[in-house]
């Protein structure tokens, strides 16, 4: 399969370096090539961008969300054979795949409906016959980078609100899942989108940081690790560009005592091992009161030895590999070295050495109980199907263990005690808080991001993403004298 760039309505071959997108279950496999965008083509996206803009903002919001809502009927229609594109080149099973797409359609869906809604405030003046309007615009040129992890779903939390609110964009997928980005601008472009005003460019990161400097884009919104994410932040303060930033997590599974554990251990094991940990809100890090820590760490063990490791485009398969070479030496390295520093492996823990799965970027399912919190298990991400598990004396000290992180995105908690919960919601500095289910998973109509290093700026998703897209007008409205 050819990838090609988008540019001001046309498909066009990179200039710059050649890639190849291979398959993780099968790394001799290619599921496409292409070619970087150069940084002159880069700057041909943000120009058609920016001359695309001004008919774009003024095309009605109902027209604007048309396009979103025959671009979704695409994709919905695409569900089952871009599912399989997005397994073989991310290497999710193909149910989760195929979930994506559609997720990815009900998005664009979501945004389309924001014709519908209210677009503005009105507010009583204390001087008569004028009132006090508050008025939405687009910020203009939105630059977006997005990861390889969710290739469809996120590019289309981004792109969705972007366009509703009548922003251009120009976008930067991973160059690990080029596939699936062609798919949603093609789905895009081929529901009416105007010529320029969406604009694909492949490219690492001299790709990304073009887009970031280019005095044409006007806001960056980007999604990756901490330490991309905080050079980012940084580049965009020295620009006094608005950014909006979703990086890391390293989110903790709390499960107090009186928990179903059967229950917790199942969403335990989802949280961390589905879409093969390559989530920023799996569950990486478990705490578990210590009167139950023995029962529930065998059921989590006990599981993880179960699940079915293998090509995830076939049946019955319950994980899939890491995305890259480069994702499974990480995750060994972290692991190796957890369990040099004392961690107990539970299950997992040793690479495979034989057969597909040695040949695949592959790695076990693995838990580890822990001395302690100061391994780096328990503060380095490594992006991976690895739990730590600690043990707390009661549910105040498995809250403050919770917290005892740089990042804040996820968490869980599993009690039948609805005060717990409710100190959990008061105490646990996160983004999003599931009590009685898995730290992974988010709806489009909420507020999506996390505190401390997992995200800065607004928050993404739901109503919440206007405040990024868009910039308020206070208009005083008087009658003529």
């Amino acid at each position: 399969m050819e990838l090609l760039n988008l540019v001001n309505g046309r498909w066009i071959e990179g200039s710059g370096a050649a890639f190849a997108d291979a398959n993780p279950a099968n790394p001799g496999e290619i599921v496409a090539r292409g070619r970087a965008a150069s940084p002159e083509e880069v700057g041909l996206a943000v120009r058609a961008a920016r001359d695309a803009a001004p008919a774009w903002r003024a095309t009605p919001h109902h027209e604007r969300a048309a396009v979103l809502s025959r671009a979704a009927a695409l994709v919905d229609a695409a569900a089952e054979e871009w599912g399989r594109e997005l397994s073989r080149e991310e290497g999710k099973t193909l149910p989760e795949a195929v979930a994506e797409v559609r997720g990815a359609a009900r998005i664009l869906r979501y945004y389309a409906a924001e014709a519908d809604r209210d677009s503005g405030e009105i507010y009583a003046s204390p001087r008569p016959g004028e009132n006090l309007l508050v008025m939405r615009r687009p910020v203009g040129v939105a630059g977006l980078i997005t990861p390889f992890n969710f290739p469809i779903a996120i590019p289309a939390w981004k792109i969705g609100p972007a366009l509703t609110y009548g922003n251009t964009v120009v976008w930067k997928p991973s160059s690990l899942v080029p596939l699936l980005a062609m798919r949603l601008a093609g789905a895009l472009t081929e529901a009416g989108l105007p010529d320029g005003v969406l604009n694909l460019v492949y490219g690492e990161a001299d790709a990304g940081a073009a887009i970031i400097d280019h005095p044409g884009v006007n806001a960056v919104s980007f999604t990756g690790s901490t330490e991309v994410g905080r050079a980012v932040i940084a580049r965009c303060g020295e620009l006094a560009k608005p950014v909006q930033t979703e990086m890391g997590g390293k989110n903790a599974a709390v499960v107090l005592a009186d928990a179903d554990l059967d229950h917790a251990a199942e969403q335990v094991c989802l949280g961390a091992f589905r879409s093969t940990g390559q989530k920023c809100t799996a569950t990486s890090r478990l705490v578990v009161e210590e009167a139950v820590a023995a029962d529930l760490l065998r059921k989590v063990a006990a599981k993880a030895e179960e699940l079915v490791v293998g090509d995830p485009l076939k049946d019955g398969v319950e994980m899939g590999p890491l995305v890259s070479a480069a994702a499974r030496q990480r995750v060994a390295a972290g692991v190796r070295r957890a369990v040099e520093d004392g961690a107990e492996p539970l299950a997992g823990a040793r690479p495979y050495r034989d057969g597909r799965l040695a040949e695949g970027w592959f790695t076990p399912p693995t838990v580890l109980a822990l001395p302690g919190t100061h391994l780096d298990v328990w503060s380095t991400e490594l992006f991976g199907p690895v739990v730590g598990a600690v043990r707390a004396a009661g549910p105040e000290e498995a809250l403050r263990l919770a917290n005892r992180s740089e990042h804040g995105l996820s968490a869980a908690i599993f009690t039948r005690d609805l005060g717990a919960a409710l100190r959990a919601v008061d105490d646990l500095d996160v983004g999003v808080l599931h009590v009685n289910s898995e730290s992974a998973g988010t709806f489009p109509w909420v507020p999506f991001g996390g505190s401390k290093l997992s995200g800065f700026g607004p928050r993404e998703q739901g109503r919440a993403a206007r405040e990024f897209f868009t910039q308020t007008v206070t208009v005083y409205l008087g009658a003529p004298a």
